[in-house]
């Protein structure tokens, strides 16, 4: 079964009620289970618990003209800044930074997320930032790896997710997620377990694209948290316990999730919304496979759209990839040309970043 498939499967079970048992038990066996048990055990005693706090990153950042705009910050350690040296160094800061000088207005920044914090944990997340800030401009949310580590119920998970987006949704907030990373490319984590949590982590980010567009938020696929640098410097890109992010890191995330918050803030009206340029693999496609591609390609966007006014197809819900950050591609000679200096205008039967 093909990812897309599997993302359509774990997304219409977690609508629909019921699951599939512990994540990936089916697939690997008993014996499987047991060694894998034994490489999470000895991958923990490797990270251990070198922090013992993330820091405190709520308050007000940048200044301006009016009311300050409201962000709330949901999830689990990458969302609470877990490896962040201060509290500037979060993702949460970092968009609120960003979000501000766009803007031209203070942000307040609401982070309830907690350590260890599994999708199920998101509904008492809600609650705690609803009750301090009741209508928000923004939510973010990181969610997704304590899933895997725990070996959770994908299909549960992503229903907390969903019932997590609607929520805010209906709160006046737009909403924007982080998905799963690649657990497959952390280091303390070996063989099989590697390949296995490449595989979970990789299917739950897709069937949480899913989830969340249905629900009428927008992704970022997070992947290897975002390109090759944490490959390339994992000692600069990870913090000291090799799991966790370090501010560099962080800020390598943040700037991939910055163009889409500012987006879905409406922080740049002059500029029609992005076309989808194939040279880049942007492309309207069915939900699903929309997320499928966005978990080969760490950074890209994916958010509903519509072809000739009809929001869904024969599989399902329309969705547009997009690749917010700009890279290079290859031009008709096979040299590398740079990417243009300003956005297209967009089909408006394909817009990009118009929730449903």
């Amino acid at each position: 079964m093909g990812r897309a498939r599997r993302a359509r499967r774990i997304a219409q079970v977690a609508a629909y009620g019921g699951g599939f048992g512990v994540a990936g038990l089916g697939a690997v066996g008993a014996l499987g289970y047991g060694v894998i048990k034994v490489e999470a055990v000895l991958a923990r005693r490797i990270v251990g618990q070198p922090f013992e706090s993330p820091p405190d990153d709520n308050g007000s950042y940048g200044a301006g003209v009016g009311a300050p705009l409201q962000m709330v910050v949901l999830g689990d350690s990458s969302a609470a800044g877990l490896g962040a040296d201060h509290a500037h160094q979060t993702i949460g800061a970092i968009l609120a930074t960003g979000v501000s000088a766009f803007s031209g207005r203070a942000v307040r920044l609401t982070n309830v997320s907690v350590s260890g914090a599994e999708s199920r944990d998101l509904d008492l997340q809600v609650v705690n930032a609803l009750d301090v800030v009741p209508h928000p401009d923004v939510a973010v949310i990181s969610i997704g790896a304590n899933d895997v580590t725990h070996r959770i119920d994908k299909s549960i998970a992503v229903r907390h997710l969903e019932g997590a987006v609607r929520r805010l949704r209906e709160a006046g907030a737009e909403v924007v997620v982080g998905t799963c990373p690649d657990l497959g490319t952390l280091q303390p984590v070996g063989q099989p377990l590697r390949a296995l949590a490449r595989r979970w982590s990789r299917d739950l980010a897709a069937a949480q694209t899913v989830c969340v567009v249905e629900a009428g938020g927008r992704t970022v696929s997070l992947g290897d948290l975002i390109g090759p640098e944490f490959a390339e410097r994992p000692a600069e890109m990870f913090s000291k316990d090799r799991f966790h992010p370090s501010p560099a890191g962080y800020a390598r995330a943040a700037s991939a999730m910055l163009p889409s918050v500012c987006v879905a803030l409406g922080l740049w009206p002059d500029v029609e919304p992005l076309a989808p340029d194939p040279r880049r693999g942007d492309a309207v496609r069915p939900v699903a496979n929309a997320a499928t591609r966005a978990v080969r390609d760490p950074g890209t966007e994916v958010s509903a759209a519509s072809i000739g006014g009809q929001a869904r197809g024969p599989r399902g819900r329309w969705a547009v990839v997009l690749h917010r950050v700009r890279r290079p591609f290859p031009d008709r000679s096979g040299e590398v040309a740079p990417a243009p200096d300003t956005e297209l205008p967009a089909d408006r039967d394909a817009a990009a970043g118009t929730s449903a």
